[in-house]
């Protein structure tokens, strides 16, 4: 943006020296240059702190690894890659059969332990048997119980359903793959449906001028010469440079060499990107610029400048 700027100026000087018919020598040629520096070194420097302009954003989208609760053999897939689906429908399911036995075998030994414990009730009553194997029966039924309640909760997770609306992307499950519980090896990628949204990432210089709720513009490179309004929904509060986990290590500088840069949540509020918000998708590109309440007339400058980088984007050096 800066380079965009100085060239506007050469531009200016240009045809003002052309059309004025101003003589190119050692005072004029100089005092623009001179001219120039001072002025565009100034306007810059007041844009660049506040008004800040970041050259890294991005539409991050959240994604949900599906994991089934089970281990078994895939029979089916229902789910069909980067359609819409609604909460609880059928992803895919894994060969139910194992499950069903097991579920089949504790009913029929709970069948069995229902009639020994009425037995050892009726025995107790007559003192035919003692307390002690009474209470054993009952809590072979109580535990068998158990294990039934636990079987058919793995038996339904055999179904394995979306956990939110959204739709699976870049799928390659298929039948006949076995999918497991443990190691955690996720079989699907689910993207949830509204959970996009847009961070830029912004220079620390300009932290000060950060603030929620101040105006912002959002250009995607996808999306040639179009500018969106938004706001400032909220300055992420770490960064990951300065992330420490508990551990064995102390920690050292070298860690982290960059200073990295800071997360601005932006919201898009323009109407018009509606048009555009099902073409636009997770993980694009963008450049973001935040217009603060400080020396708001130069805003103006970094408006102009967005939309002539929104514009260079129908340019790019591939054929």
């Amino acid at each position: 943006m800066d380079l965009l700027l100085i060239l506007t100026y050469t531009a200016i000087c240009v045809v003002i020296f052309k059309v004025f018919k101003i003589p190119l020598n050692k005072w004029s040629v100089p005092t623009a240059v001179l001219g120039g520096v001072v002025l565009v070194g100034a306007l810059v420097f007041l844009m660049n702190y506040n008004h800040p302009y970041s050259e890294i954003g991005r539409e991050y989208v959240v994604t949900t690894p599906i994991v089934p609760a089970v281990s078994g053999t895939v029979v089916s897939v229902n789910a069909r890659p980067n359609v819409e689906i609604k909460q609880g429908d059928v992803l895919f399911n894994i060969d139910p059969v194992p499950f069903q036995a097991r579920v089949d075998s504790l009913n029929a030994q709970i069948a069995l332990a229902s009639k020994d414990a009425e037995r050892a009730r009726k025995l107790l009553t007559s003192n035919s048997i003692s307390q002690r194997d009474a209470e054993a029966a009952f809590t072979r039924m109580a535990n068998l119980e158990g294990q039934l309640a636990t079987a058919q909760f793995e038996l339904e997770q055999t179904t394995v359903r979306a956990p939110t609306d959204g739709y699976v992307t870049q799928m390659t499950l298929r039948p006949g793959i076995r999918a497991v519980s443990i190691p955690l090896r996720p079989v699907l990628v689910f993207v949830n449906k509204e959970s996009l949204y847009f961070v830029g990432w912004f220079r620390q210089n300009s932290l000060l001028r950060l603030v929620e709720g101040d105006e912002a513009e959002v250009a995607f490179d996808g999306i040639p010469g179009r500018v969106f309004s938004g706001k400032v929904v909220s300055v992420l509060p770490a960064l990951a440079e300065g992330q420490v986990q508990a551990s064995g290590n102390l920690i050292s500088p070298m860690a982290a060499p960059y200073p990295g840069r800071i997360g601005v949540r932006i919201e898009i509020t323009d109407p018009d990107f509606e048009e555009f918000r099902d073409k636009v998708p997770g993980g694009a590109y963008a450049q973001a610029a935040v217009y603060s309440k400080h020396f708001h007339h130069v805003a103006i400058m970094r408006k102009i400048l967005l939309r002539m980088s929104a514009w260079m984007n129908y340019l790019f050096p591939f054929h």
